[in-house]
């Protein structure tokens, strides 16, 4: 159960990643490359705000949500609205991740820096497994954010309009929806969303430079076998892929950890190529 717990956990901070993902994905059909960096920025963030600082956790929510979500509300403006092709859309949005690792290195440094947890650090056990009350929290907040999102999309008329850009953008401009502005305020919610997280995820990964790479890759890998436009998915996939590499870690070594989790994902996609959560639509030629 010790295991079994630090690898919910893990994959929990992907799926928190994953879900960032769809965010912008559901309104826009563009993936971001850069929301790890942005979570990633959130955790140094947070650093700062608790430990350098030493302000209220309540005010250093605020303050990583603030600058989190004004990063990317520029990234929306200089590396997305400019860009017609989505295609091209990765190559843009990658560079904006290389420039934030490379901001943070420059502020921060490249040494891993601890975030502390409001929460405590004393060690809990729970159905006979030993955690940390950051690592209950990481799950809390990754099923809570998952149902408030997938209750927002269903049934506000924001959500909807969302949804509806995905499905048909001509459509969606041709019943009045600004559909710039939403694709702008889907990227306002994905960085403060990426700053909140900050806060819980710096307990478990650290504030290092390097983090939004390593999350970037398993984040994607969650989010394909989840299926690409799924919240539910995004959560399945992220604590899959958490609990895989904790097994693997284990009965086979930290070297055949990432090897395990890829050929899994290979295996999923053969069965089916849109993911576990994922929907294939038929279209007309």
């Amino acid at each position: 159960m010790t295991l079994l717990w630090s690898g919910l956990a893990l994959g929990a901070v992907y799926a928190l990643v994953a879900i960032g993902y769809n965010i912008v994905y559901i309104s826009s059909k563009a993936f971001n490359f850069a929301h790890a960096q942005l979570m990633m920025l959130g955790t140094f963030v947070a650093y700062t705000g608790l430990v350098t600082l030493d302000l209220p956790v309540v005010v250093v929510v605020i303050m990583a949500m603030l600058v989190v979500t004004v990063v990317a509300g520029l990234e929306e403006v200089l590396a997305i609205r400019p860009v017609s092709d989505h295609r091209t859309l990765l190559v843009t949005t990658l560079g904006v991740s290389i420039l934030l690792d490379g901001i943070t290195q420059l502020i921060w440094g490249r040494d891993p820096l601890s975030v502390p947890f409001t929460g405590g650090n004393n060690v809990v056990e729970i159905l006979g497994g030993r955690t940390y009350p950051a690592e209950i929290a990481l799950l809390v907040v990754a099923v809570v954010l998952v149902v408030v999102l997938s209750r927002f999309t269903k049934m506000s008329r924001y959500g909807l309009a969302l949804v509806g850009i995905s499905e048909d953008e001509e459509a969606a401009k041709l019943k009045g929806i600004n559909v710039r502005g939403f694709i702008f305020a889907a990227f306002l919610l994905s960085g403060a969303i990426a700053g909140l997280l900050g806060v819980f995820v710096g307990p478990k990964t650290f504030a290092v430079a390097t983090l939004g790479t390593s999350l970037a890759l398993k984040g994607f890998v969650a989010l394909a076998i989840g299926g690409f436009g799924s919240l539910y998915g995004a959560l399945i996939g992220g604590l899959s892929v958490g609990v895989i590499e904790a097994v693997a870690t284990y009965q086979l070594g930290a070297q055949y950890s990432n090897l395990t989790v890829f050929m899994v994902l290979i295996v999923i996609l053969m069965i089916r190529p849109a993911g576990l959560f994922g929907k294939v639509k038929e279209r007309v030629v």
